[in-house]
């Protein structure tokens, strides 16, 4: 038996609110309503009665995301219920548009209700694909939020199927990381890896590293490596080990190298937009100008090595 459970959705807005002469502000919005995406009502439904639209692999099964699911709703219960859709033909069968795993866990711990949101539309996208995934400081801070308020880290731990020492890991994780680097770093998708290499540096380094990251949109643990490598020794923390197989001399030449590169890409970042306004300009007057047959026919008669050169300028607008 299907049973509603809570109202989602607030039976009165404030704008309903009546004006004078009796109307009210929705009959003077000449604005089209906002259709509700979901039913106002979250409905307990068994879960025999759901009919899933995929078959979970053995592969999905097996993974870490199913594991991790799992412990979540062995130790806290379901969170995020699954998201459910009426049959067209008949509204008393429900389809699962979003939460294929939660329901099978659920059904292996031997629970047989579920309760679900009712989408009015099928939209046929994947309700995962329009959610940003935790960044790597978000998570930190959650961690550290979870703790301050009690949370051990062994249940933490239990709740996201990890060793406790990894949540130690995540605990520390900014420990030695300037908050200048942190705030760069704070809703981008950075390894682990990465940020103990920052550690080898210091601030003013890290600062620059950060920023060179940032501009690149690169944020990978080999990289970080390089831009360590390319450090120089008064700008680490600790002096670099021995690097086998290469002489002093060398390391000294990558690492001014490397200097040279990061000057020269930061030279370039500082012009890069304002010489993109000028080639979107620039184009976009070649454009008007060689549509004007007049100008084509006196160019081409008098200069054709402008008339291709700008030609070749106003390719590039309609290439990008």
């Amino acid at each position: 038996m299907r049973k509603k459970v809570s109202s989602a959705f607030p039976k009165h807005s404030p704008s309903g609110l009546s004006l004078r002469g009796g109307r009210s502000m929705r009959d003077t919005d000449p604005r089209p309503a906002v259709p509700l995406a979901f039913e106002t009502t979250s409905l307990r439904i068994p879960i025999a009665e759901i009919l899933a639209l995929k078959e979970l692999s053995q592969t999905a099964i097996r993974s870490i995301k199913y594991t991790q699911i799992a412990a979540s709703i062995a130790e806290l219960g379901l969170i995020e219920p699954p998201v459910v859709i009426r049959d067209r033909a008949d509204p008393t069968v429900f389809h699962l548009l979003d939460g294929h795993v939660r329901v099978d866990v659920l059904k292996k711990l031997g629970q047989t209700e579920v309760v679900c949101l009712v989408a009015t539309e099928d939209e046929s996208f994947t309700y995962n694909r329009r959610i940003s995934r935790l960044a790597t400081i978000q998570e930190h801070k959650m961690i550290l939020t979870a703790i301050e308020k009690g949370v051990s880290e062994e249940r933490i731990a239990r709740v996201l199927n990890v060793n406790a020492s990894s949540i130690r890991q995540k605990k520390n994780l900014l420990d030695g990381i300037c908050p200048e680097a942190v705030e760069l770093f704070k809703d981008k998708h950075v390894p682990i890896n990465t940020l103990v290499q920052f550690k080898k540096m210091k601030p003013l380094r890290q600062i620059e590293a950060a920023q060179l990251m940032a501009a690149m949109n690169k944020y990978t643990v080999a990289y970080a490596r390089s831009l360590v490598a390319a450090t120089p020794e008064a700008m680490l923390v600790r002096p670099k080990k021995p690097i086998r197989g290469l002489t002093v001399d060398q390391i000294a030449l990558m690492e001014n190298e490397a200097a040279s590169l990061d000057r020269e890409f930061k030279a370039i970042e500082h012009d890069y937009g304002t010489d993109h306004l000028d080639l979107v300009l620039t184009t976009g007057y070649l454009t008007r100008l060689l549509s004007n047959a007049r100008v084509v026919r006196y160019l081409a008669q008098n200069f054709p090595d402008i008339l291709a050169e700008f030609q070749k300028i106003s390719e590039l607008r309609k290439a990008a």
